[in-house]
């Protein structure tokens, strides 16, 4: 791979059911581009339907890669993603075509502009001690045993978000350090030359869109493909276990809830999702020298592609 800082990479983001596929799969074909996946969900094989990954119609029209590429029960983590797009980036460049990432998970977009922080390998010894603890005692009473060990970490993150407070704990165990501490010695440089669009359409419409694509991804499946999931006896902290719908779902097969209140409660989770992506977007990847970035503000459309592509081509003409 030529010099990092040479790269010219497009990126499509934006929150779940904003276009942002749709729009990533009209810029491949109009500049010839490999999408490249930046969602945590959709690298997962267990889950086609209830992650809206790409059908093979998709996959044929252009080149896809990082979509259903990990088995549900490991890990993702954001650096091993960042390996594999940098694999997919290279092997976009090595055949003459504009590497274009498409996804709305923003840790993976900061980890491969910004790096991230060189965290030794965890012992599994460390990683077992905090999801037996966390399973012990619960996320309130959880987050207050990480309080003890990692106050910053216990204050920014939510009782719900067993992944990231797992994390935090077991890093501090493993390492004696704070995953703050870790970061703070990354290097924050954008490396690439990069065009971001980020599709940000009005929240009305969007949660309209959630709710929508909800009830077709039951329509096509989606419970059963939880069933088959769930007959896998995962570790329910993996985060394929987390996935928008998996726990609904999961209780619906468990007979805990009906499935009115399983699609009402998936749909308000998508919702909020959607919601938290949006935040991340209008406040973190600010425009510089390295990064050129187009906000569309509406439910995208036909009518917004000529502006993009106008958007694009500029870029990599300069």
């Amino acid at each position: 791979m030529k010099e990092l800082s040479e790269i010219k990479l497009v990126i499509v983001a934006g929150p779940t059911a904003s276009g942002k596929s749709a729009l990533g799969m009209a810029l491949a074909e109009e500049f010839g581009g490999m999408v490249i996946n930046a969602d945590s969900m959709q690298v997962y094989r267990d889950l086609e339907i209830l992650t809206a990954r790409p059908g093979p119609e998709d996959m044929a029209r252009v080149p896809h890669r990082l979509y259903g590429v990990i088995d549900g029960a490991e890990l993702c983590s954001a650096a091993r993603w960042r390996d594999l797009a940098l694999e997919a980036i290279e092997e976009a460049l090595g055949q003459g075509r504009v590497p274009i990432l498409v996804g709305g998970t923003g840790l993976y977009l900061r980890t491969l502009l910004f790096g991230i922080a060189a965290v030794p390998e965890i012992s599994a010894e460390a990683r077992t001690q905090s999801r037996a603890l966390h399973e012990e005692l619960g996320g309130v009473r959880f987050r207050e045993a990480l309080a003890k060990r990692d106050p910053e970490a216990a204050a920014r993150l939510a009782a719900g978000d067993s992944q990231r407070l797992m994390r935090a704990y077991e890093v501090v165990v493993g390492t004696g350090r704070s995953l703050a501490s870790w970061q703070q010695e990354q290097v924050a440089e954008t490396r690439f030359r990069t065009a971001m669009i980020v599709v940000m359409p009005p929240r009305e419409a969007l949660y309209k869109a959630c709710d929508g694509r909800f009830e077709t991804m039951m329509r096509r499946g989606a419970l059963d493909e939880v069933r088959r999931l769930r007959a896998r006896n995962l570790d329910p902290a993996l985060p394929v276990m987390k996935a928008l719908g998996v726990p609904e779902l999961t209780r619906l097969l468990g007979r805990e809830i009906k499935e009115a209140e399983a699609v009402s409660s998936a749909q308000r989770a998508t919702r909020n999702y959607a919601k938290r992506q949006i935040t991340w977007f209008r406040n973190q990847l600010p425009a510089s020298d390295r990064l050129d970035k187009l906000i569309i503000d509406a439910q995208l459309s036909e009518s917004f592609l000529p502006d993009s592509f106008s958007f694009i081509r500029r870029f990599l003409l300069t």
